[in-house]
């Protein structure tokens, strides 16, 4: 037997129409217009959770799936960077509260927040290209960020995951 999410719904006087809905560990926070009924809010909350369990069932997040997303990200932004497109492991987890994802290095491993999975493509493809872009410069230097700045959607990623942080009151550390 599954058991029902917990669900934080969020109301918003500047929504006018739109919902959406995304994982936050695990509970689930749905955004919706504040002039929804409590019959409107339910029905809306019931629709994202199909919503959302549907698309957890097309992708599977596997840490497999990561490292080719990774691989393909490093050959297609960073194939003048051997040390990029070769990272030991790619993964998700589930113990980062504080950042997006992490690089080390010295081993040469990368871990991403599983918070970002239900997040745009492109916004989990700049997470990557980050980390990856730590294998070539460790510190957040001038030549760190244009390694970064190769990825078209760099400044647009950046601007939703701290959109995402300030609609949160998540404190994210880092850059």
């Amino acid at each position: 037997m599954t058991r029902k999410p917990v669900v934080e719904v969020r109301r918003s006087k500047r929504r006018r129409r739109t919902v959406s809905a995304y994982r936050d560990g695990e509970r689930v926070v749905v955004l919706i217009p504040a002039q929804f009924s409590n019959a409107e809010e339910n029905e809306w909350v019931d629709r994202m959770l199909e919503r959302l369990d549907a698309r957890e069932r097309r992708t599977r997040h596997t840490n497999n799936n990561l490292a080719a997303r990774a691989h393909r990200l490093a050959m297609r932004y960073l194939s003048d960077h051997p040390a990029a497109v070769c990272p030991a492991s790619v993964r998700w987890v589930s113990n980062q509260t504080g950042r997006w994802g992490s690089c080390t290095p010295a081993d040469r491993t990368i871990r991403i927040s599983d918070r970002i999975q239900d997040m745009p493509d492109w916004v989990v493809d700049y997470v990557l290209l980050h980390e990856l872009a730590h294998l070539v410069v460790p510190s957040h230097s001038t030549a760190f960020w244009a390694l970064v700045s190769r990825y078209p959607k760099a400044e647009r990623a950046r601007g939703y995951l701290e959109g995402v942080s300030a609609a949160g009151g998540l404190v994210i550390t880092g850059d």
